[in-house]
């Protein structure tokens, strides 16, 4: 009789141990939600105010604009008139929520003064930011200094700029006394620590010299 229990206690505990596969439910697969349905169907929307000195170019190059974002990023794209804005927004067929913000970066780095072809690397690219800063949060300048040292930076010809950009793999743009950069993290570093020795009235040739180093190191690393 004792035998009897505990070859059935036994069992028992067999059977528990080994499951019958067939018993067990299979895992349950999920398709990856689309842009509209993370949103409970919302409709997500950015603007990008467009200012006055980059309306006429934005005329020029708007099928340059609107091409990739409503072809290949699958984004809706108008340009309110009255509200002189760029309105963007999600469809049903966006394949990634956050097409929506690469799109509206793509925009907003057209209208701060970059060229088409440059600001679509945002588009590319998951690494890329554009940063931005004036000269008077570096050195508080005035008059004929502050000129003089917009002309630095820019150098003749441009130069100066041109071998900034090319060394650290960046795009500069300087509009007035603001400057922008479009790069990687570790290369709109490199390119800001130029820019700001420069406005600080370091001699172009110094600052050469010194991006020749970082630019040895940094090429190094990757």
């Amino acid at each position: 009789m004792g035998s009897n229990e505990g070859a059935t206690s036994m069992e028992v505990e067999n059977s528990t141990a080994n499951p019958n596969p067939a018993s067990i439910p299979s895992k349950p697969i999920f398709e990856p939600l689309k842009a509209h349905e993370i949103s409970e169907g919302k409709i997500q929307v950015r603007k990008v105010p467009v200012p006055p000195h980059r309306y006429t170019p934005l005329k020029k190059a708007w099928m340059d604009i609107y091409t990739p974002i409503y072809d290949h990023m699958h984004i809706d794209v108008r340009m309110n008139l009255k509200g002189r804005k760029v309105e963007l927004k999600t469809r049903a067929d966006t394949p990634d929520v956050s097409n929506l913000q690469k799109c509206a970066d793509f925009v907003h780095a057209f209208m701060l003064g970059f060229d088409v072809i440059d600001a679509l690397a945002l588009l590319r690219m998951d690494e890329l930011y554009v940063e931005s800063f004036e000269i008077k949060d570096v050195k508080t300048l005035r008059g004929e200094h502050l000129s003089r040292a917009i002309g630095r930076l820019s150098g003749k010809d441009g130069r100066t700029k041109f071998a900034i950009e090319n060394s650290t793999k960046t795009r500069i743009v300087i509009a007035d006394t603001k400057i922008h950069m479009l790069g990687s993290f570790a290369n709109i570093k490199v390119a800001r620590d130029s820019l700001c020795s420069l406005i600080l009235g370091s001699p172009a040739g110094k600052v050469y010299s010194k991006l020749r180093a970082v630019s040895a190191r940094l090429a190094e690393r990757s």
